[in-house]
């Protein structure tokens, strides 16, 4: 399965060898192959080639194991999947800039050789800036062999076959169109004469037919204006009594508004009383603040013991990393001279193809004069068996070095795995390690918002203990002079008691009570509470209790009604209080 992804014509700057630079334009096309027998897999086919010269063909097949070293190579950060498309969009900015006088993306095509033909080039993708050429993929494409060539063309010629039919297609439908429409243009040409004739004396009356009539729309257009613009003023005169009335309107809604803001202003002050009174009650909510205070204070504790834990996971990772990085630069120092060891493996095999070669040589010659030296024949003979040896020898040689070469490539294969995976690992570990400062930020972050709350209520704390110190300072005045009024009560009890029992005396079987003469305002009652329903005694708690004495009526002469008190077993006062009017009442 083959999808095409890109194939459009760019301009290209061509570097050759002993050579002066120079531009043209190439056809650029990207294919994904698909397959998936016998193994799934998937190949990225770049291709050049050139719509003037057809013989013009360079191919690229990129694997998914090869883009693995190209991506340790060059440095890339993508991925396969995603590759295509960034080379794409390479491929595009190269096309925007390639009409500028100085382009900031240019796609390059450098060869080793003098002439750019069967031989292999660099496609490079350069951006240019104030510094320095800066170079952001560099392919190397191999020219195209006699097979790929003449596949190219059978390609190419099948194409141009397609679309030919198309187009002789489309043409035969054309010439059909063409020749319909001129036999129907042919058979209503009679007709359009006529039909043009009647329009033309139709337009000519249309035309008188106009003028009249915009005659009669200019004057009616003028009586028309007259009449708006009186209509204007009436409306105009009409608008400022309304504005008038408005303004009124507006006074006396303001006036209102004024009195309901006045209004809104006395239930205002009503709520501030309120609120008030419930800021008194907002101080019980002292102990639960308390409360919180120890909860905060332990998880204050326990997150200073988690920084202290995560400093030291950040120094292990500190060292970890350390190592890591020790380790690649020993693996990259490791690469560096395999890559050495196989440069100079190669320049082994090139001397010794060359000797190879020189040898061949010799056998030819010797082999050219073995005709004419007949004499010479034995020694000859010995010479060509010493050269087979030699060439015997030569041959295991470069098989034993054709097979170093490839176990050192596959060395270096293994090694590049190995160098990616602790790139991962290096990479990973830094984003752990990121992540953990980030957190330890956060934490401390948190900490300090934690011991602003807990300073700000240290202080609500501190407040609320000055508050109750003050409390308790007026509180004990309170009792101070509670205990100094309940004195004095029990003096004046004393002192009246005394009065009453030389004033009157109490019957010991009276069961009512009888009012005196009114000049001595005299009020006789029995032990008992005279008959009265409970609800009018009042249960005195703060009074001081007094033992052995008798019951007793006071009389405030001079007011309009009395007081009389009980001690009752309890030893508690039980008082009443009755309201006289300007008679007696019995």
């Amino acid at each position: 399965m083959t999808d095409l992804l890109f194939n459009k014509t760019l301009c290209v700057h061509v570097k050759c060898k002993d050579s002066d630079d120079r531009r043209t334009v190439i056809r650029v096309g990207i294919e994904l192959h698909l397959t998936s027998s016998p193994i799934h897999r998937r190949d990225l086919v770049v291709r050049l080639t050139d719509d003037a010269d057809l013989f013009f063909l360079y191919n690229l097949v990129i694997s998914e194991e090869d883009f693995q070293s190209l991506k340790v190579q060059q440095g890339l950060l993508i991925d396969f999947t995603s590759f295509p498309q960034k080379f794409i969009d390479l491929l595009d900015q190269c096309i925007s800039e390639q009409d500028k006088e100085n382009p900031r993306f240019l796609l390059q095509l450098s060869t080793s050789s003098s002439v750019l033909d069967h031989s292999p080039a660099n496609l490079n993708i350069v951006e240019t800036n104030a510094f320095k050429h800066l170079t952001h993929l560099s392919l190397k494409l191999l020219p195209g062999s006699d097979v790929e060539v003449k596949k190219y063309l059978a390609t190419c010629l099948a194409t141009v076959k397609e679309e030919k039919e198309q187009l002789q297609q489309r043409l035969r439908k054309t010439e059909e169109d063409l020749s319909r429409q001129l036999s129907y243009a042919q058979q209503v040409r009679p007709v359009c004469i006529n039909t043009l004739s009647e329009k033309s004396r139709e337009l000519d009356r249309l035309r008188s037919e106009w003028t009249s009539q915009t005659t009669s729309l200019s004057s009616k257009h003028t009586l028309d204006l007259t009449t708006e613009r009186e209509k204007a003023l009436e409306v105009q005169t009409r608008l400022q009594q309304q504005n008038e009335q408005l303004r009124r309107e507006l006074e006396t809604a303001h006036q209102r508004s004024t009195q309901q803001l006045q209004a809104r202003l006395s239930e205002l002050e009503a709520s501030n009383r309120e609120l008030t009174e419930k800021k008194y009650k907002s101080d019980s909510t002292i102990r639960d603040l308390r409360a919180k205070l120890l909860g905060l204070e332990e998880e204050s504790q326990r997150a200073k013991q988690q920084v202290v834990s995560l400093r030291r996971e950040n120094g292990t990772l500190d060292s970890e990393c350390h190592e890591k990085e020790r380790l690649l630069n020993q693996l990259q120092t490791r690469v560096a001279v395999l890559e050495q060891e196989i440069q100079g493996k190669e320049q082994l095999v090139l001397r010794t193809k060359e000797v190879l070669d020189a040898t061949q040589q010799q056998k030819n010659s010797v082999e050219e004069t073995a005709e004419n030296k007949q004499l010479q024949i034995v020694k000859l003979e010995s010479t060509v068996k010493s050269l087979s040896e030699e060439l015997i020898k030569a041959n295991g040689i470069i098989k034993k070095l054709q097979g170093d070469l490839k176990a050192l490539v596959g060395k270096i294969k293994v090694k590049n795995t190995v160098t990616v995976s602790q790139e991962k690992l290096l990479q990973d570990t830094t984003e752990q390690l990121q992540k953990e400062q980030r957190d330890l930020q956060d934490t401390q972050h948190r900490l300090r918002l934690k011991e602003e709350e807990v300073s700000k209520l240290k202080e609500q704390l501190e407040a609320t203990v000055q508050k109750l110190d003050e409390s308790r300072d007026v509180l004990k005045t309170n009792e101070n002079v509670i205990t100094w009024l309940n004195k004095q009560l029990n003096e004046n009890q004393l002192s009246r008691k005394q009065e009453a029992v030389a004033m009157f005396e109490t019957p010991p079987a009276a069961t009512g009570a009888r009012l005196g003469s009114a000049s001595h305002n005299m009020v006789i009652f029995n032990a008992e509470p005279l008959g009265l329903d409970s609800k009018y005694f009042e249960r005195r708690d703060d009074s001081i209790p007094l033992r052995g004495l008798v019951p007793s009526v006071h009389l405030n002469k001079g007011q309009k009604g009395f007081t009389f008190s009980r001690c009752l077993p309890s030893l508690h006062f039980y008082s009443l209080s009755l309201v006289l009017g300007p008679q007696t009442v019995a």
